[in-house]
């Protein structure tokens, strides 16, 4: 097992906020950051943030801190971003379409290869052909993809799912609103944006309620 599959979920999570934060630093100029900036720049304590990057080795310099760039490397490696990730989209419906839109013109670290869909046919973006679910297996065996954006529905998402497990991937960010059943050693990372629209709805409607209440 390597180094990178010894740290918890919740320090990985961190990593690519980490990652963004140094894209922003060294696009400034700043050469040299310490824990405590990063810890402006993030909302993490410097505490935690030391202790993350400990999990993965000795990046900076007491009292000094640590040289963006060669940090910034070392994340990307860790997180293996050091080069282009294929990426396949399940689902080309609007949340699909905006998706692959945005991954293929402004992420520079994905490569997505395969847009597929029950309606295939037409051409998305980047001149990629939508292609039927049906040629996921013959597609997979040729492209080696160990990762998968799903945007299906919530009935469709599970049999769409044992699919592309069977198929060979390991890493899933789930848009379907339903709990996926798979193997151990496959990843789900659910992103449920209706959810994390009602909990922002909470906290408005709370400061709402307050003002009222004074």
């Amino acid at each position: 097992m390597t180094r990178r599959n010894k740290a918890p979920k919740s320090v990985v999570k961190r990593l690519p906020i980490y990652l963004r934060v140094l894209d922003n630093l060294i696009r400034r100029d700043v050469e040299i950051i310490s824990s405590r900036v990063l810890s402006e720049e993030t909302g993490f304590t410097a505490e935690q943030i030391r202790k993350d990057l400990a999990y993965f080795g000795a990046f900076g310099t007491r009292g000094t801190g640590y040289n963006t760039s060669y940090l910034r490397e070392r994340l990307l490696r860790i997180i293996g971003l050091d080069k282009q990730t294929k990426i396949i989209v399940v689902g080309f419906g609007h949340l699909g379409k905006a998706l692959t839109r945005y991954n293929a013109g402004k992420n520079r670290y994905v490569d997505i290869v395969g847009v597929f869909d029950k309606k295939p046919g037409e051409t998305g973006v980047e001149g990629l052909k939508v292609l039927p679910i049906d040629q996921l297996p013959k597609f997979m065996q040729k492209e080696k993809v160990k990762v998968a954006m799903l945007t299906v529905p919530a009935d469709a998402a599970q049999d769409v799912t044992d699919l592309l497990v069977e198929n060979g991937i390991t890493a899933i960010l789930n848009f379907a609103p339903v709990k996926l059943d798979v193997p151990e050693d496959v990843y789900v990372h659910n992103a449920d944006l209706t959810t994390e629209l009602q909990t922002l709805i909470y906290y408005a409607s709370e400061d709402e309620k307050q003002h009222q209440a004074e």
